[in-house]
């Protein structure tokens, strides 16, 4: 399981789109403290960004020190994850909403009031389905705008419930969806 909706769908999308990076983030602490002082134009940046002291910056730098402690490591890796390759991670994104969609693979209590015992009664299930681009378009813009976790799990349960239970339209139209108790998250491209 992955936690909670904090980490499922922010996270969730980039874990997506950086399957579609070229090349590996650099390796070693030195090595992604070089890249970090490079794109955010100077050590104190990086310092203020990773919540320690400009000096300690330098020295890794330097490759005076070479291995952080777990929390910096892990601080340090996001960090230059979220900037690494940034033309790569657009055009995957810009693909995913134009012509490739996005796969939703999850484990949540779904579905709707129903009479009891009818197979489209709210139960846990485990859905992997392909969303057509224009529900990976709305997660993204959603996600560009600055939108809560919430906005972003109501826009993943209405995409599923189109696909899935109102198969594009062609049935149970206007029917109101339900998406909780969710064990997991994944996004794919």
């Amino acid at each position: 399981m992955l936690g909670v909706w904090i980490r499922e769908n922010r996270d969730g999308l980039d874990r997506a789109v950086q399957q579609a990076f070229t090349r590996p983030i650099p390796k070693s602490a030195g090595a992604q403290m070089r890249y970090l002082v490079k794109q955010l134009k100077g050590t104190r940046a990086v310092a203020d960004a990773l919540g320690v002291s400009q000096r300690t910056v330098e020295r890794y730098v330097k490759d005076q020190i070479r291995r952080p402690r777990p929390d910096l490591a892990r601080r340090l890796e996001d960090a230059v994850r979220a900037r690494w390759q940034p033309r790569v991670r657009a055009q995957a994104r810009k693909q995913a909403a134009t012509t490739g969609g996005i796969v939703i693979d999850t484990r949540a209590r779904f579905g709707f009031t129903a009479a009891p015992g009818t197979t489209d009664d709210a139960r846990i299930r485990r859905l992997t389905l392909a969303l057509p681009p224009h529900h990976a378009a709305r997660l993204f813009d959603a996600q560009d705008r600055g939108a809560g976790e919430r906005q972003l799990r109501d826009l993943a349960a209405e995409a599923l419930g189109e696909v899935y239970f109102r198969d594009g339209g062609r049935r149970a139209t206007g029917l109101a969806v339900q998406f909780t108790d969710v064990e997991y998250l994944e996004f794919d491209l």
